[in-house]
């Protein structure tokens, strides 16, 4: 029986930097990575594989960074795990372990509504012959209905309409798109750009049924109205793939997802988890998270792969730090929006500010960029920020983030030391994050 120091089972973000962190921190030691896949596509750049990159080909994570690292591969099926005996039965033979890291991510989410499962309807799998066969049948559709305005739907949506001679809409079961993860006025910004590329977008009603009879010919809504559909997606969201740790034992939190410690232990002492599959906290409160980021997993998986034998490091908790592009508008965010923070209970102070990202304003590469940032009231803690503009907008939702895992206060932030230059950045006078820290002390100091 092959026997491995460090097995991994699961290959995408999650389970190869998991591997790579492990090799980093134990040179010495034997990693084998499991997984189905012989091709693993990049999770995030799956919705342009329809448009902007073209093909699922174009969009793999490389095998290389495993060969560099000595990490030795299987492709195949983990079919189980024997806790008892450190065995992992596999559809290549059994494996043994000495440590475990399971991180088999998660699935899409099909809801049970009438007419889910009839031909052409589709969710989004990550596996490079479902999405070449999809892109197949996009080619030949001409009414598209996408079920979810979230991250997955706006994005697959706009890069299916590339394609041009397509009647895209979007159905969303809240008052707007993207309304789980940014304010009120940035979700409208962005449904006006969507409106504006020809997409047809309606918020605030539920899918009733999808209807046809060999294939997909409709979709009715709760108010009443029908759409045409040649092809549905389905981009609801994910469920955590807990099925192998399910079997084995192992604990199972209230999210459904794998038990885990901040150190990304399950309730087995020689087996962690990491990823989609895994349980997170909030760093607000330490709550249940039910964030599934790449990002994420692959910070716990940098966790789970350095404490395999003997512990290095801990989870602060899920910030939430993401971002999304249509056109020329992105729209960054990081922990949480002025809704989520009052949701919460907090009592919060929310300031914004817009203004140019280069001095003067007219230098090339100029955009408008508006920045909103939620502190809480009493203390002048940074919560969370938002991000309106170019390209720009996801690096500077970083910055917010850093400012946020440091727990820093108004007054730290307005006492920020930036580097400015006309080419790069907004002036050192208008720069966004310390004008805005002193807007907030201002309003805090009147309350």
């Amino acid at each position: 029986m092959n026997k491995k120091d460090i097995v991994i089972i699961g290959g995408s973000a999650a389970g190869l930097t998991a591997a790579i962190s492990a090799r980093r921190t134990y040179p010495e030691k034997t990693i084998l990575l499991i997984r189905q896949e012989k091709q693993v596509l990049i999770p995030c750049g799956i919705p342009y594989v329809f448009g902007t990159v073209g093909s699922p080909e174009k969009n793999l994570m490389p095998d290389a960074p495993l060969e560099k690292n000595n990490i030795e591969l299987l492709i195949g099926k983990a079919t189980g795990i024997d806790r008892k005996n450190r065995v992992i039965h596999t559809t290549d033979g059994d494996v043994g372990y000495d440590r475990l890291i399971i991180s088999t991510g998660s699935l899409p989410i099909m809801p049970p509504i009438p007419g889910f499962d009839i031909d052409g309807v589709f969710a989004v799998l990550k596996d490079v012959e479902f999405l070449r066969n999809l892109q197949q049948r996009l080619a030949q559709a001409k009414d598209i209905v996408v079920i979810g305005g979230g991250f997955i739907g706006i994005e697959v949506a706009d890069e299916i309409n590339k394609l041009g001679d397509k009647n895209i809409s979007i159905v969303e079961l809240m008052p707007h798109c993207l309304s789980l993860a940014y304010d009120e006025e940035f979700c409208i910004e962005m449904e006006d750009v969507l409106r504006e590329r020809g997409l047809a977008l309606r918020t605030g009603v539920k899918v009733e049924a999808i209807n046809g009879d060999a294939t997909v010919e409709s979709v009715s809504l709760s108010d009443g109205t029908t759409l045409k559909a040649d092809l549905v997606i389905m981009g609801i969201g994910a469920a955590p793939n807990v099925e192998l740790a399910k079997a084995a034992g192992l604990h199972i939190g209230l999210t459904g997802s794998i038990a885990v410690d901040r150190t990304m232990r399950t309730s087995d002492d020689f087996i962690y988890a990491c990823g989609d599959c895994a349980e997170k906290i909030s760093f607000f409160g330490g709550g249940a998270s039910p964030l599934k980021l790449a990002s994420i997993a692959a910070l716990e998986a940098r966790i789970a792969g350095a404490n395999l034998f003997g512990l290095k490091r801990e989870s602060p908790g899920t910030v939430g730090v993401w971002s999304t592009a249509v056109g020329d508008l992105a729209l960054g965010t990081a922990g949480l929006t002025e809704a989520m923070a009052k949701k919460r209970g907090y009592d919060v102070v929310a300031v914004a500010i817009e203004g140019p990202n280069r001095h003067p304003g007219i230098m090339p590469g100029a955009a408008k960029i508006k920045v909103k940032l939620v502190f809480e009231s009493n203390s002048g803690v940074l919560l969370g920020g938002q991000v309106r503009g170019d390209s720009t907008a996801g690096e500077i939702s970083n910055i917010i983030s850093a400012c946020i895992q440091k727990r820093m206060t108004a007054e730290d932030i307005a006492m920020f030391q930036m580097g400015t230059q006309p080419a790069l950045t907004a002036s050192p006078v208008a720069y966004p994050l310390v004008n805005l820290a002193e807007m907030a002390i201002a309003q805090m100091h009147r309350s």
